[in-house]
Formats: C-alpha cells, sequence, structure tokens
C-alpha cells in the first residue's frame, strides 16, 4: 500500500488556465477533484443568479414599457427568464453528480451558459437604450452594473462564465455608451467591467485554494488513519500514558497482552513496577528502568530508551519514547509515549555481537574479544595496584597435521586443543583463539609468577599428549610466551607484543618450552626489523657474494665438485651469519628472489670450470612449490650454457612436509630436465623414507652431526651413518658426508663405506677466484 504525504496541488492551485479550465494538464487525474468543487459550488449559488436575472428582467421591462412595444418586449423578457431558469435548474442539478470528480470539458460548458446570458443582456445594451430618454438609459445601466456584480460573485467558482458574462455585456455596455458619447458613464463601465473580472476571479482562485487545502487534509487525515490502521494490526507497537504519580492512565492492548492482563485491570498500576515485574520487589531492576526513573522524576522527553522487560516467565526488549504532558497551569500530568517490542532484533544483534567476538571454529573468544578483555584486566590491575598476565600459545608441528592430512582434521584437532585448553585454565582466565594455531590465555590475577610458570608448563604437558582424531594418533606440542601487565606493557597491544616476543623466542629455542618476556627480547626484535630492511636492498646493493665448498672423492680426495655457500657482508653490519639471515629471508619472503641470484650466479661460475666439475646450491621448500621454479632453471641452463648433469639441487627433507602443493612432480620435473637431486640433512628431520623410493636422488648428505659422533664411536651415529649408506647403495645413490674436519674423521667415512665428503680437512669454502683455480685445473694437485 502507498500513501500520498503532500498535496497534488501544490504546484496547480495558482495556475490560471487550471483555474478556468483550459491548458494542456487540465484533465488531468490531479485537477479533478477541483473542477468538481467549482461545478458543485456554482449549483450552489445557481438560485442567485436566476433571481438576480428575474429581477432584473423585470426592471427593464418596466422601465421600457412605455417606450418600447410589447411585441419586442415581451419576448425578450419571456426568453431571457426561460434561458436563466434552464441554466438555474441545470447547475442545480449537476452538483449532485459533480462531487468528488468533474472533467474540464463540463467546466468549459459553462462559459457557453455565460455567453447566451450575456447575449440576452447585449440586446437592450444596444438594442433598447438608445431609444429611451437619458434617465431611463442611465437606470438600465445601474440594473446591468448589478447584473455584472452578482455574476462576479455568483459565478467566480466557474470562472469561464464569470469572464464569458462579464467581458460580453461590459464591452457592449461601454461600446453603447462611448458611442453615444457618454464618455464618463462609458469609462465607469470600462471600470466596472475589469474590477468586475477581477474580483470574480480572485475570488475563484481563493476558492480552489481552499478547496485544495481541504482536499489535502482529507487525504492526509486518510493517510494517518490508514497508518494507524496498520500500526494496530501489526501489533508491533503500543501506546501508553501514565499520570504524574506515574500510574498507568491508559494502556493499549499489546501493553495488555504482554502482561496477561485486561487492558482495564492495568489502569491505576504502577508503570515501573509493570515493567519491573519480580525484580521490583528485590529492588535489583535493570538500568535502563532507572534511567526511565530518572527520566520520569526530571519531567524530560526521552527517545528509544532500550530496556528489558519481564513478564509471564519471559525477558522481553522494549523501546520506548515519551514526551511530558502540561496542563493550563504549566503543571506536569504525566506523559504519553509509545513502546516497541524490539526482543527479536535485540536477539539478533546478540547474536551478531556474539559472532563478532567468538570464534567459530571452536567457540572461543576472538582477538577481537580478547583484546577488550585484557584492556580491561589491565585497567583493573593498574586501578587496585595488580597485575595481568597473557600467555600467547603456538602449537608445534600442527602444520604438518594440516599439509598432510588436509584442513578438515586440522579443524577437529583445533577443537579438541580448544577443549584442553580451556578444562586446564577454568575459571582462573580467559582462553581464546587468535587465528590459525595460536591461541592466548588472560589472566585476570598474575600475582603468583610461580603460578603461571606451572600454569604454562602444564599447558604445554597436555597439548603434547597423543590426539586420536579420524583414526589417527596425532602428535603436536606447544610453545607459550608470557607477558605480565603492567610491567611488560601498559596496554594490551604492548602486552601483546611482548608476549608474542617471547614466543618467538620459544620457538627459535626448539619449540616444547615457554619464556617469560625480558627487556633485551625488544632489542632482538629491533635487531631482526633493521636486518630485514637491510636485506631487502642487500641484492641491489651487490652486498651478498658467493663461497665455494670442496666435495671430494672420499676413497681417493679427488675434487668432484664445490656447494655454493650464500655469504652477506653489509658495510655497516659487517659479516651475517647465514644462520641469522637466511631464515629472516624466509620469513620475509625474500628467499625467492636470492635463490634465484644464487643459482644464476653459481651456474655462470661452474660454466668456465672442467666439465667434470659440478656445483651444488641449496634450494628453499618456498622456491620448490613456486610454480616457475622449474622454468626458472631450464633458463638459467641455457643461459649459463651449463650442462644440466653438472647442476646438484640440494633439499631438505622438510619439503615433503606439503605434499598437496605437488613436491615430487616439481622434483620429477627437474630430474627430466636432468639435474641431480641431493637430500640434505638426511635423519635430521621428518625421515620420509617412503619419499626416497618415490624420488630419484642422486646423492644423500649424511648431517656432520652424526659424522662426529660416529668418529667418537658413539654407537647409535655409527649405526645411523651405516644404515643410510646401506640405504643409499640399495637405492642407486651416492652418500656424502658433511662437515669432514680430522684425518680420524675422513678414514671413518671410508670405513663406513661413504662415497663423497666435504668440510674443513679438505678445504674451506673459497673465494670465487681460488675455487675457479682448482676447479679449471690449475691448482689440482693441492686438491688431490
Amino acid at each position: 500500500m502507498t500513501h500520498r504525504t503532500t498535496s497534488p496541488f501544490t504546484r496547480t492551485r495558482s495556475d490560471f488556465r487550471g483555474l478556468i479550465g483550459l491548458g494542456d494538464f487540465a484533465d488531468s487525474a490531479e485537477w479533478a477533484p477541483i473542477r468538481a468543487a467549482q461545478l458543485s459550488a456554482a449549483g450552489r449559488l445557481a438560485w442567485i443568479v436566476f433571481v438576480v436575472n428575474l429581477a432584473g428582467v423585470a426592471l427593464v421591462t418596466m422601465l421600457f414599457r412605455h417606450d418600447l412595444p410589447a411585441a419586442i418586449l415581451l419576448p425578450w423578457a419571456g426568453l431571457a427568464i426561460g434561458l436563466s431558469a434552464a441554466i438555474a435548474i441545470r447547475r442545480m442539478a449537476g452538483r449532485n453528480h459533480s462531487r468528488i470528480t468533474a472533467t474540464a470539458a463540463r467546466l468549459r460548458e459553462s462559459a457557453l451558459e455565460g455567453l447566451l446570458l450575456a447575449l440576452f443582456w447585449v440586446v437592450p445594451a444596444l438594442g433598447f437604450v438608445p431609444q429611451v430618454d437619458p434617465l431611463t438609459g442611465q437606470t438600465f445601466w445601474l440594473v446591468l452594473a448589478v447584473q455584472m456584480m452578482t455574476a462576479a460573485f455568483a459565478l467566480s467558482a466557474v470562472p469561464l462564465a464569470a469572464i464569458a458574462f462579464i467581458g460580453v455585456t461590459g464591452a457592449a455596455a461601454a461600446a453603447s455608451l462611448l458611442l453615444s458619447a457618454q464618455d464618463v458613464l462609458g469609462g465607469t463601465m470600462v471600470f466596472v467591467t475589469l474590477l468586475s473580472l477581477v474580483a470574480s476571479l480572485e475570488r475563484g482562485r481563493m476558492m480552489v485554494r481552499l478547496r485544495a487545502s481541504e482536499i489535502a487534509l482529507s487525504e492526509r487525515d486518510e493517510t494517518v488513519s490508514l497508518l494507524l490502521g496498520e500500526f494496530e494490526e501489526a501489533e508491533a507497537d503500543w501506546l501508553w500514558e501514565i499520570d504524574a504519580q506515574r500510574r498507568v492512565v491508559r494502556a493499549g492492548p499489546r501493553l495488555a497482552r504482554t502482561f496477561g492482563l485486561d487492558p482495564a485491570a492495568i489502569n491505576g498500576t504502577s508503570f515501573l513496577a509493570l515493567l519491573a515485574g519480580p525484580t521490583w520487589e528485590s529492588g535489583n531492576v535493570a538500568a535502563g528502568l532507572r534511567d526511565l526513573a530518572e527520566k520520569l522524576k526530571r519531567r524530560d522527553s526521552f527517545r528509544d530508551l532500550l530496556l528489558p522487560v519481564y513478564a509471564q516467565g519471559q525477558e522481553f526488549w522494549w523501546e520506548i519514547s515519551a514526551s511530558p504532558r502540561f496542563d493550563e497551569n504549566g503543571q506536569c500530568i504525566g506523559f504519553r509515549g509509545v513502546g516497541s517490542d524490539v526482543t527479536e532484533a535485540r536477539r539478533s544483534a546478540d547474536k551478531i555481537n556474539r559472532m563478532a567476538r567468538y570464534d567459530t571454529l571452536t567457540g572461543l573468544p576472538n582477538r577481537l574479544l580478547i583484546n577488550e578483555t585484557l584492556a580491561a584486566a589491565i585497567a583493573e590491575s593498574e586501578k587496585w595496584g595488580g597485575r595481568a598476565g597473557f600467555m600467547m600459545i603456538d602449537l608445534d608441528r600442527f602444520k604438518a597435521v594440516n599439509d598432510t592430512l588436509g584442513h578438515p582434521v586440522g579443524d577437529r584437532l583445533l577443537s579438541r586443543v580448544s577443549g584442553r585448553l580451556k578444562r586446564i585454565v577454568g575459571d582462573t582466565g580467559m582462553v581464546g583463539r587468535l587465528g590459525g594455531d595460536e591461541f592466548a590465555v588472560v589472566l585476570p590475577d598474575a600475582w603468583d609468577s610461580a603460578r603461571i610458570d606451572q600454569l604454562a608448563r602444564t599447558i604445554i604437558d597436555a597439548l603434547s599428549r597423543p590426539y586420536e582424531v579420524d583414526q589417527h594418533t596425532l602428535y603436536i606440542g606447544a610453545s607459550v610466551g608470557i607477558a605480565i601487565g603492567p610491567r611488560d606493557g601498559r596496554t594490551a597491544e604492548m602486552l601483546i607484543r611482548s608476549a608474542d616476543l617471547a614466543l618467538y623466542r620459544s620457538k627459535d629455542a626448539g619449540g616444547g618450552i615457554f619464556h617469560a618476556y625480558e627487556p633485551q627480547l625488544h632489542a632482538a626484535a629491533e635487531e631482526r626489523r633493521v636486518l630485514e630492511i637491510a636485506l631487502r636492498s642487500a641484492l641491489k646493493n651487490d652486498q651478498l657474494h658467493l663461497l665455494y665448498q670442496p666435495v671430494v672423492d672420499a676413497g681417493t680426495g679427488a675434487l668432484k665438485g664445490f656447494e655454493a655457500l650464500l655469504r652477506w657482508t653489509h658495510p655497516e653490519f659487517g659479516v651475517i651469519s647465514p644462520a641469522k639471515f637466511v631464515p629472516l629471508a624466509e620469513d620475509a619472503r625474500l628467499i625467492a628472489p636470492i635463490g634465484e641470484w644464487v643459482l644464476r650466479t653459481a651456474c655462470n661460475e661452474a660454466a668456465k670450470w672442467k666439465d667434470d666439475i659440478r656445483v651444488a646450491v641449496n634450494v628453499s621448500p618456498e622456491q620448490l612449490h613456486s610454480p616457475n621454479f622449474v622454468n626458472m632453471v631450464a633458463q638459467t641452463l641455457a643461459q649459463s650454457g651449463l650442462s644440466a648433469d653438472r647442476l646438484e639441487l640440494e633439499v631438505t627433507e622438510s619439503v615433503f612436509l606439503r605434499e598437496g602443493t605437488g613436491t615430487v612432480q616439481v622434483l620429477d620435473r627437474l630430474i627430466d630436465l636432468g639435474v641431480r637431486l641431493s637430500l640434505d640433512d638426511f635423519g635430521t628431520g621428518y625421515s620420509p623414507l617412503g619419499n626416497l623410493s618415490r624420488t630419484r636422488f642422486s646423492t644423500i648428505k649424511i648431517d656432520r652431526a652424526f659424522v662426529q659422533d660416529a668418529a667418537r664411536n658413539v654407537r647409535e651415529a655409527v649405526a645411523i651413518v651405516r644404515a643410510v649408506v646401506a640405504l643409499a647403495d640399495s637405492l642407486g645413490m651416492a652418500t656424502t658426508a658433511e662437515g669432514v674436519e680430522s684425518e680420524e674423521e675422513h678414514l671413518m667415512i671410508q670405513r663406513l663405506g661413504c662415497t663423497r665428503a666435504q668440510g674443513y680437512f679438505f678445504g674451506r669454502p673459497l673465494p670465487v677466484e681460488e675455487a675457479r683455480g682448482l676447479a679449471t685445473g690449475d691448482r689440482a694437485s693441492r686438491a688431490a
């Protein structure tokens, strides 16, 4: 349903063409009720026109009875009276058919009626007056003036008829007077004519405006009635009224039904007690109700005041608005207002609020609510001189579960972790999920440091126990970072930052432990930030270079190749250890461009060596997961001219943790190019023995820790080296022992059957010029 809110006559009510029934929009629906009002008014005044015309005809007949023959005068009088009567009857009968709407054609028909009446009065003005004496003529002009003024009043509702009658009769009278040299009377008649026309049009305009206002008010009343009807039918809101003592004077049916009472029974009861329900007696009323009582006390108007209402064992949420009422003496006699039931909207808002502050997977508070709770805990601790604690928990080895078993299993594992955390922490704090595999614990009371440390140990031990998920037995761990406020931060952001630094230290130490924040961690973090900024420009500023460590035959000591080792020398910080900047490059996603530079540089250099000398280049997992890596390797070999079988790419066991990315397929494509693959640091990571059979590695590199322990006759190390050599032999792979630094270690790897060796015993990493000298044969004897 639609409702008109503004009058359709605002634009047209004063338009002259619409007033007289002419113009392009005269037949528009907007003017239809106005035209009906015009014709109806003309019908009501038709008897006046008839009476005045009848009196005028009688007077003229009496005036001219001695000067004109009856054969002329009486027919004129009879026709004039008959015409006036016919027009009056037609007007009076037609008004009942035009109350609501009328066409512009009917309005224009009135011009013909006015014209016919005028023509009957033109006859005596032009034909009778010249034949009588001046005194009789002057009397006639007076009668005609009365006719014109009557028409200006009675025909103003239909201006076109008034114009026709007044204009024609006035013009005829003025012409007759001016032709008979009665200039003064002629001028007077012109003035009377114009005055009558103006008066008629103005009165017609006022009538139209008045009717337009009445129609607008009627439409407004109709709209209000419709809205009130819809309002009552919808039962969404209700009206209420109270007296100065806050007793209900009038209550709508909606209000009564809510409380299960008859509307008459509510009248006279306390409005506040009615809304408070069972909380009224205990005095434990809601804050919104207290606000309402205060506003009623101060006699203030209010809008959309939200308050809970208890009725029939249920809780409702209402919004009420009201204004005070005053008597003629300015005394407040109560309030009158409206109430709305917003219970469903409130529930929806609560649901949205929960979704915004709780994690959908685990049901734990999310980062937003954690921040709010931590901020409140810090503020409370500062107020009372206490301490607030914050733990940041990161799961160890969770990524391997996600990558190998899929996200659905990972999600169910996170739910199990959240359950264990809630049971451990209990009522001592709030457990939340920051995102991914990161959780947090907010501890409002963190006075006892020993208790906090014990809680961290309990969390690590509990989360490290095995999980049974979808018939999989899963083992993960946890690392924890702890910060205490206000010592480690006076805001939630600062405390979270401090706990994050402590967690980073725990992860950097291998995981499975906890660390509390220490001020020097900020210094380490700042150093890391500065190094990352410097590393981003190191490649462009030519600060990176390669060293080449010889790889020899374990039996003869003959040079077989070099391993390219990346080094960084900063003009301000000096030589920076690869153990520091390589992990930084991986975290900052700089390893791909740096790794490409290393590969191109090493291949360009190796192309200058003897054809039987190979170059080994370390490749990070991030490079292998790039879709363009194989194409980049092929392009590098083509541009450098290096034979593919002289390039050996070294990968670590961690590349197999993301099988979904197609690592094995990438390795197979590299082998198809003719490139050799070497599995670095075998046995120190995840022992993917199945992957050895699926991927055609050419070499397995034995970590230096096993080599050194085996040289000291550590039984476990000797067994591992012997097993690796046997496994490589069975798969047709070579073995390279890393970190050989003494003759004793060299002899040991020979006995155990290693194929190749590298380490300080055979040569330290060499600058490019020295390595080139060895590789081209200029210093081959020294290598032997």
